[in-house]
């Protein structure tokens, strides 16, 4: 019988199961969602490849599980830029760009694209489009406040900034650089919006 590091077996199974989700997650943040497979994931936490698959199916549902897991964090990262930031709207909107590229820096994007390369099953697209929704949410909800009368449609043009900075950023642009052009443009951009300030 293994041994068991935990006060109980449904501790020691909670402890295992977090540790295959961070080893898959290191794995996407090196940008290679072919790397995760379950021996390579196993390999990572010390455990014999069967054992894995007591807590996933299959590579499907641990790559979904990792994008559910980290899309409260990256929204709560946006959230408190924004919260941060004020009532002010252009500043609001200027923590929102710098939020997300921040994270692109991190190292959080590459799991987030690695994962969404990998998407080859109905649970994972959705588990990803959920996740996008998720990052939008606080940006459509500054915008609401501001006036803006499509305030979705805003956000996602606005996301334009962040994805068109985070294809720069990856193709090995300097990131202070970046960054303050996508913030500029992005903040500009809101002397446009219908209804808004």
């Amino acid at each position: 019988m293994p041994k068991i590091h935990a006060a109980t077996v449904a501790d020691h199974r909670t402890q295992q199961r977090a540790a295959l989700l961070d080893a898959a997650r290191e794995l996407l943040a090196e940008g290679d969602a072919s790397r995760v497979t379950f021996a390579e994931v196993a390999r990572r936490t010390g455990l014999a490849r069967n054992s894995v698959y007591k807590y996933f199916p299959d590579r499907q549902h641990l790559l979904t599980e990792v994008v559910r897991e980290a899309a409260p964090r990256w929204t709560e990262r946006i959230r408190t830029a924004l919260a941060a930031a004020g009532d002010a709207p252009r500043d609001r909107v200027a923590a929102y760009v710098t939020a997300q590229l921040e994270m692109v820096r991190d190292g959080e994007h590459r799991v987030a694209r690695a994962s969404a390369d990998a998407r080859d099953t109905a649970a994972l697209r959705a588990g990803a489009e959920e996740a996008h929704r998720a990052l939008l949410a606080p940006l459509v909800e500054a915008l609401a406040e501001l006036g803006d009368d499509a305030p979705l449609l805003t956000a996602r043009l606005l996301q334009g900034f962040v994805n068109a900075a985070t294809t720069a950023l990856e193709g090995g642009a300097d990131y202070t650089a970046v960054t303050a052009r996508a913030v500029r443009l992005a903040v500009a951009a809101l002397d446009g919006v219908p209804g808004g300030p």
